[in-house]
């Protein structure tokens, strides 16, 4: 008979794990320094596209530049942990092909956790520093309060907007276990995120719909980050992002499970 596992018991095993792999990445310290470098750049490239687009346009629908900055630095936050934490899933595919993927089975743990927590991506650590010194500079900039209210609810609604870009990824990865040539959908969901550091009211209708109820990455940055940024224009989205995006994330991991239930080992 199968003991009940607790959140003890995972997470002992979850640092056990994690240690071994950052051991192994540690061991190749040029690969992770030019990696994070890359990581690092990449992002001082999205700065530099918002200071040059603001040069001619001092606002974009009512949003100045520091507040753009704030979703762009929010939003890096939010997707870190999908980078840091969910980033198996990029290889999920490939298991799953070659059937190397039956070995999951052998172990009596949570099937979902035990791939998740065989790899952690260090260099997402170095986006995490990007984008606390963008969010910070911009706070500063529009004067935001600081205090303890505000600052549990920054960490709230930063996990709140976590869970969406993570319910994203594993819903897209988990579309290998019913189609071969699933990588472009893995592929085209990351790909939202970079609408994520946009307000959604610049969008039209049609799309102001889609990236909230189909494709949520208004969830992101904009609704979760309105409470901070600007608390007064709150509505009832931003609210209840918390609720949506436990269900979200609750769904896309059952999603995730109902596809490696019906793994036969196989292989491609």
């Amino acid at each position: 008979m199968n003991k009940k596992r607790g959140l003890g018991f995972y997470l002992k095993i979850y640092f056990k794990i994690i240690g071994q792999d950052i051991k192994s990445k540690m061991s190749y310290r040029s690969d992770f320094i030019i990696s994070t470098l890359g990581m690092i750049l990449t992002n001082v490239a999205g700065f530099v596209s918002f200071w040059i687009m603001f040069r001619n346009f001092p606002s974009i629908n009512g949003w100045g530049y520091y507040e753009m900055l704030f979703l762009y630095g929010f939003s890096l936050i939010a997707i870190t942990p999908v980078q840091c934490l969910f980033d198996n899933n990029w290889s999920l595919r490939m298991f799953v092909y070659s059937g190397d993927f039956i070995k999951y089975y052998f172990r009596p743990i949570n099937l979902f956790f035990y791939f998740q927590s065989e790899v952690f991506d260090v260099k997402g650590l170095g986006q995490l520093a990007f984008g606390i010194g963008t969010l910070v500079y911009a706070w500063g900039k529009l004067g935001l309060a600081v205090n303890a209210v505000v600052l549990i609810k920054l960490i709230l609604f930063l996990i709140t907007a976590s869970l969406f870009m993570i319910a994203l990824q594993n819903a897209a990865a988990a579309a290998c276990f019913w189609m071969e040539n699933s990588y472009f959908i893995l592929e085209l969901a990351f790909k939202f995120k970079d609408y994520a550091k946009y307000p959604i009211t610049i969008f039209n209708a049609v799309f102001k719909f889609i990236f909230t109820f189909m494709i949520p990455i208004a969830f992101i940055a904009y609704y979760p980050s309105m409470i901070i940024l600007r608390p007064d224009e709150v509505g009832l989205l931003s609210l209840l992002s918390p609720v949506i995006g436990l269900i979200f994330f609750y769904g896309s991991y059952k999603l995730w499970m109902l596809g490696a239930s019906r793994y036969n080992g196989t292989g491609s």
